[in-house]
């Protein structure tokens, strides 16, 4: 019996390619397409499709990107390694702990909302009791080996892609007045335009939308970091990478557009229930809110996973590159690396904590400081693929298995795009936690971390000098 393949660092390869698949599509969807959807709809009515589709084509665009780098080299690190090596230490170093600060903060937000679902149906465990319950389980699922990560991942994943695209077929029906026994009365194209327009909010609501959306997209990356426990690395970027526009095309504009089409934009209703669970509602099916609250808790039990995997991951990365603790490097004989989880899970425990304890003080500022961090991702995804390109096609051209279209000018593009959003944010500054505020303290806090990896590097060379000034008088 041949022992399993590592990447060389400790981890195994323990995700099957069924794993992989489900991982790449389940991470398009995430519990923000259940629960943020009916803010964007009631912002820019059925004009919201064209937000869906222009974040949509953004993250089409920078997987592509991240796929080229990951196809040729596969690394739990994904795009903080790429980074590393394009850009500098200090790059990889940054953008890795935002991206580990980023999740932790999701295993929070994640965990509440789980919370309050199950505190729904069983009220006499406390809230906060089924958020230490969900987090325990799920972190006792990554410790056990990646294999079990990946095998929960794909039943997660597996119903909420099932789930969409019942959604999809059942609300098509309806709309076209041919599902038996519906209340179809609200149901029909006409709703793209009939209540005011397409835009009955004007233009602008789309790049308003655009803000409410482009966070529900954070995830699509979780394949390439994966990828390196995968089988066969490359064919699993390179898949995941391919599939990606028919994935967003189907489970977010395609879902988007059953439930503009099911319902007026302007219901009462979206607001009041929720998008999904009103489109259902509409149709008169029976227990429709209960149905949609468990694929609701479904994805944010997916989400939940996942983050605490991506996190244990990156952490796993930094620390071999010396940018962690060396801790966080070792794994055990299944290839976990249990530092790693363990300090990801200490501190999404500590932020739970804080949602309960401060939640408009503490947990505000960080929930805000890490809101605009997939934006910060997507930009150094994008730099670093502009210089791994000429560094690839110089030492290995065999490996530009997938390539991104038209370079360099689609990569200028798509910076331009994302720093467009980012400065368009900025004109919101409506509500505690407005585009304004996120961006600021989002970038309060990648500079605090950038100054931490410059002053490191520094350190790094000094203590380099001096060694190599004690090399010299050995020798002399």
């Amino acid at each position: 019996m041949t022992a399993p393949r590592t990447d060389g660092s400790g981890l195994q390869a323990g995700l099957k390619n069924r794993h992989l698949s489900m991982i790449a599509i389940g991470g398009v969807i995430g519990a923000g397409l259940f629960v943020g959807s009916s803010s964007g709809i009631a912002t820019a009515g059925p004009g919201i499709l064209l937000s869906y589709a222009l974040v949509g084509t953004l993250v089409v665009l920078v997987m592509r990107m991240l796929g080229e780098m990951s196809a040729a080299n596969p690394t739990s690190g994904s795009f903080s390694a790429h980074a590393d090596r394009a850009l500098g230490r200090w790059a990889g170093f940054s953008i890795g702990w935002l991206y580990w600060f980023f999740w932790v903060v999701v295993l929070a937000v994640e965990a509440t909302a789980g919370a309050k679902i199950l505190e729904g149906w069983i009220p006499a465990v406390p809230q906060w009791g089924w958020a230490l319950i969900v987090m325990v389980v799920l972190t006792a699922t990554n410790l056990v080996s990646v294999g079990s990560y990946g095998e929960f991942e794909f039943w997660f994943a597996g119903i909420k892609v099932v789930a969409i695209g019942a959604f999809i077929v059942v609300g098509a029906l309806a709309v076209f007045g041919v599902l038996p026994g519906a209340h179809t009365d609200k149901a029909g194209i006409g709703n793209l335009t009939d209540h005011g327009g397409f835009l009955p909010n004007g233009p602008g609501a789309i790049l308003t939308g655009v803000l409410l959306v482009v966070f529900s997209f954070m995830g699509s990356e979780i394949a390439t970091l994966a990828a390196g426990e995968s089988e066969d690395p490359q064919r699993a970027v390179t898949k995941s990478t391919n599939s990606i526009i028919w994935r967003i095309g189907v489970f977010y504009l395609g879902s988007i557009l059953v439930v503009v089409c099911l319902l007026p934009w302007n219901d009462p209703s979206i607001k009041e229930q929720g998008s999904y669970v009103a489109a259902l509602d509409s149709l008169g099916i029976a227990h429709a809110g209960q149905i949609m609250n468990f694929i609701v808790l479904t994805s944010v039990l997916s989400c939940l996973n996942s983050g605490l995997y991506t996190a244990s991951r990156m952490a796993f990365s930094l620390g071999g590159r010396g940018d962690a603790p060396a801790a966080f490097a070792r794994t055990t004989s299944r290839g976990v690396p249990m530092a790693a989880i363990i300090a990801s899970v200490v501190f999404g425990f500590a932020a739970v904590f804080f949602n309960y304890a401060f939640p408009d003080t503490v947990f505000l500022f960080l929930v805000n400081s890490s809101g605009a961090v997939a934006l910060f991702v997507w930009l150094v995804i994008c730099a670093s693929q502009l210089r791994m390109r000429r560094i690839i096609e110089r030492e290995s051209p065999e490996k530009l298995v997938v390539r991104m279209w038209l370079y360099p000018y689609l990569t200028w593009a798509t910076i331009a795009l994302i720093v467009f959003v980012l400065g368009y944010m900025l004109t919101d500054t409506k509500g505690e936690s407005s585009g304004r505020t996120t961006v600021l303290l989002s970038l309060l806090v990648a500079l605090a971390v950038v100054a931490v990896a410059v002053v490191k590097e520094r350190v790094r060379g000094g203590q380099a000098v001096a060694v190599a000034d004690t090399d010299k008088v050995s020798v002399g």
